[in-house]
């Protein structure tokens, strides 16, 4: 049965942003009822890398329902703990992907690393309303845990999901998710397998590629940093320059089909759902052990 690569749909120019105690982001997208990924409902590309070490920034404690959040760091650390008693450190390389159902409370403070610098991202999935109000848990994913194949001038570090064999480390996610760190060098051209029907886009955050099969897509190379949306098929087509190589976070997933309703750290399928979020704040009965 022949191939059908996905087309570039949508080039998305990330936006600078300021959240938590300010911290600036660039975004790709954020939470909005019209759920144009689904099920991905943010992207954000953190990076803190002014030569002068200013006041402490960070996300301090805050709220989370009806969600996951995934954070990828590349250089840095952040530092969390929530209402659950959990605490750690995500540093270069490992991933955290917390599933907040019903309710959590947690803070997250970036650190830069020894070279001054701190880079990451942070994914919000969002959860099928069966799973809203299930109770939250985490998985945390250290650097060396995450297989890494390597071949033919690719790298692919495999979070979630499968490719060429390889299965990543974070499972039964509703979204059933497709999470990579992909490096490829020059003068290459890669194929890499999506359910047909999934959302699928990727994050261009080094170097530069040509995305989609040719002649399908722009016929210009995408340079960093850029999203780019994809339209359906069951592979994702990219190739590198004969000077230029590329890194990326390819991102794919089921969408749930749902209405939603966002407001700020909570993600429902309601207006009732959100303002019952603000009363059990209220009432103290949001987090439960």
């Amino acid at each position: 049965m022949d191939r059908q690569p996905r087309k570039v749909k949508q080039l998305i120019r990330p936006q600078m942003v300021i959240e938590g105690a300010g911290v600036r982001l660039l975004r790709s997208f954020g939470p909005s009822r019209e759920n144009l990924y689904d099920p991905f409902l943010l992207f954000d590309h953190f990076a803190f890398n002014d030569p002068i070490q200013g006041p402490p920034v960070g996300f301090p404690t805050h709220p989370h329902r009806g969600i996951e959040t995934v954070t990828y760091m590349l250089e840095g650390n952040v530092r969390h703990r929530d209402s659950l008693g959990n605490m750690g450190v995500i540093g270069p390389g490992d991933v955290q992907w917390m599933t907040s159902g019903r309710g959590i409370m947690h803070e997250e403070m970036p650190q830069r690393g020894p070279d001054g610098v701190i880079n990451g991202f942070q994914l919000w999935v969002n959860l099928p309303a069966a799973q809203k109000m299930s109770q939250p848990r985490y998985q945390e994913v250290i650097a060396d845990s995450i297989p890494t194949l390597e071949r033919d001038g690719m790298k692919v570090r495999v979070v979630a999901g499968e490719y060429d064999g390889v299965t990543g480390p974070v499972t039964e996610i509703a979204a059933r998710p497709l999470y990579m760190d992909v490096t490829l060098e020059p003068d290459l051209e890669m194929q890499f397998s999506v359910s047909p029907g999934h959302s699928a886009v990727a994050y261009i955050f080094e170097g530069k590629g040509r995305f989609g099969a040719e002649g399908d897509g722009p016929e210009e190379f995408i340079e960093a940093v850029s999203m780019v949306v994809f339209d359906d098929g069951d592979q994702v087509v990219v190739q590198t320059g004969v000077d230029s190589p590329v890194r990326f976070m390819l991102m794919a997933g089921a969408p749930f089909q749902e209405p939603i309703v966002p407001y700020g750290p909570f993600v429902m399928n309601t207006q009732e759902e959100i303002q019952q979020a603000f009363i059990d704040l209220r009432n103290g009965t949001f987090v439960q052990a």
